[in-house]
């Protein structure tokens, strides 16, 4: 769990465990302690170190729909066999077959056998252990085109569904591209949620509270002068910043610097004459969330007990 948190916060291994004992082994709570002490270099939104596998998406020739998929294996080694990749392609395909939100696991594939019968089989051969960790399925929920994007060889992946008032509207090349551009965005700037409206509250609370417990910290410090009567409008101030960091529409566009997109949404339909909106996402990261035991770590342990 120590090893979880610093690769999580990036915070030293001592700060990493004392806020697990006073968080009780809770590991959200232990990075709120990390973060509402300041010790926090980064925080990663899923767990430790990525495993290795692939990410890979299909979007449909009508573009009405797609599907991604992660499958993850132990090494990279494993994730380059052939009979890897041809999995991954067959379970795309079975994926493509199936409504959204069935167990893919328990449905067929071509050999008569199920996704799981067939990974199994395949762990077994391979000798190594092989996950179907996700998959999604987004099929247009009108006019529109949802688009995919797959960055690093199959390390992240993205499916995006933008929305227009006719099909003629989707097949528009400044449509295609935008969306393009913004499955790149997602990708590179990790948007969580489409807009303010989707952030829960209790999400926006704990930010506010983070950011309390650092102004507290740098007041202790002297190096914070704002009177306390001014702290709930800093505060507020923070949030709305945090906000235009994981809120796509109010991310600045790395393809278009100064501009955010929202601004480039709004371009667009004056340039298309006529609506255009981002209805969904989803970003999947290779191994996120899912802790990679790490032989340099154990040594670092050994050598800070002076072993």
């Amino acid at each position: 769990m120590v090893k979880e948190l610093r690769e999580r916060t990036q915070a030293g291994m001592s700060d990493c465990k004392a806020a697990l004992v006073e968080a009780e082994g809770d590991m959200e709570k232990a990075i709120e302690i990390i973060q509402k002490k300041g010790l926090a270099k980064s925080v990663k939104r899923a767990g430790a170190a990525a495993t290795e596998g692939e990410v890979r998406a299909l979007v449909f020739a009508s573009g009405k729909a797609g599907v991604m998929v992660e499958v993850n294996s132990q090494t990279d080694f494993v994730a380059r066999n052939d009979s890897f990749v041809a999995f991954v392609g067959d379970l795309l395909q079975v994926a493509s077959k199936t409504t959204p939100g069935a167990n893919l696991s328990e449905q067929p594939m071509g050999s008569g056998k199920t996704v799981e019968e067939t990974r199994a089989e395949l762990s077994g051969t391979i000798g190594e252990n092989i996950q179907v960790r996700r998959w999604e399925r987004f099929d247009a929920q009108g006019p529109g085109l949802v688009h995919s994007y797959v960055h690093m060889g199959g390390k992240i992946g993205v499916l995006i569904e933008v929305g227009t008032e006719s099909d003629a509207a989707a097949s528009h090349e400044a449509v295609v591209r935008f969306a393009d551009d913004t499955a790149m965005q997602i990708a590179a700037m990790s948007a969580q949620f489409l807009d303010r409206s989707q952030v829960p509250a209790d999400t926006l609370e704990k930010q506010g509270e983070i950011f309390l417990a650092l102004m507290q910290k740098e007041k202790e410090e002297g190096t914070l002068k704002a009177p306390e009567a001014s702290w709930p409008k800093i505060i507020e101030g923070k949030k709305s910043k945090w906000c235009t960091e994981v809120c796509l529409l109010e991310q600045e566009s790395i393809i278009v610097p100064g501009s955010s997109i929202a601004k480039l949404l709004e371009q667009l339909s004056k340039d298309v004459g006529s609506p255009v909106s981002i209805r969904r996402f989803t970003r999947f990261e290779r191994g996120e969330g899912i802790s990679k035991k790490s032989d340099d770590f154990a040594a670092e342990v050994a050598k800070m007990a002076g072993a």
